[in-house]
């Protein structure tokens, strides 16, 4: 990843924190037909001074045959938001966008079946106990030769964190009226990714006075409903 500014630079451990809590990114690698990637769910721990990033594949995903050894690229991303170059206070700003991400990469190998019922148990923990408190559900309930052809059907495939970057792009760089200025529009988007980014804008520089909330609504409605064409 390309720091752009050392303002957006995030450190390793808050970086790693992030990822863990969102549990799901882009892993991707290259063979000689050029990067193949997927979307998965992970689980992220460590290991003494080791970090491990753990997620399955279908048996059928070309990526399974690249995990041995070579290195991986897992990126994870949170929400963004494009902020308009004449929503700032002052004059001579260029349009952006905000956002959070971070790039963990290292070299991945497959593990043996035995370890794809482990894998599930770990990944279900991770993210039924967010939905407390509903009670969790686990592959303990399902029928057994369900399970066990479910899990017969995926590679589970550990990847040996070695390189963590990340980048927190959030006006970090900007004067405080221009800060409280897009923080403001922010607020009033009618996207929850805008919305989001404004409560972390507004969570790096909690001493300045923001406008009240807006109900979301109206002004983006129009731009929401046009046809973009590609």
């Amino acid at each position: 990843m390309h720091i752009l500014k050392p303002a957006f630079a995030w450190p390793r451990d808050e970086a790693l924190g992030f990822a863990a809590r969102r549990g799901f990114g882009l892993v991707a690698a290259s063979d000689t037909s050029g990067p193949r990637g997927s979307h998965v769910p992970f689980t992220l721990r460590r290991e003494g001074e080791r970090t491990v990033l753990t997620f399955h594949l279908t048996a059928a995903n070309p990526l399974v045959q690249l995990a041995d050894g070579r290195s991986f690229l897992v990126a994870v991303w949170g929400p963004d938001a494009y902020i308009s170059n004449d929503w700032y206070a002052t004059s001579d700003h260029v349009s952006t966008w905000l956002y959070e991400a971070v790039h963990l990469t290292g070299p991945a190998q497959r593990l043996a079946r035995a370890a794809n019922r482990g894998h599930g148990d770990d990944l279900l923990e991770t993210f039924e106990e967010r939905l407390a408190p509903k009670p969790p559900w686990s592959l303990a309930t399902m029928e057994e030769r369900k399970r066990e052809t479910m899990l017969a059907a995926i590679v589970t495939i550990e990847m040996s964190v070695e390189r963590v970057e990340g980048q927190r792009k959030l006006n970090q760089h900007k004067l405080d009226e221009d800060h409280v200025a897009v923080a403001n529009r922010l607020a009033a988007a009618d996207d929850a990714a805008g919305r989001e980014i404004a409560g972390k804008l507004r969570a790096l520089r909690p001493h300045l006075v923001y406008a009240p909330d807006v109900p979301a609504g109206g002004t983006d409605a129009a731009a929401r409903a046009r046809t973009y064409r590609w």
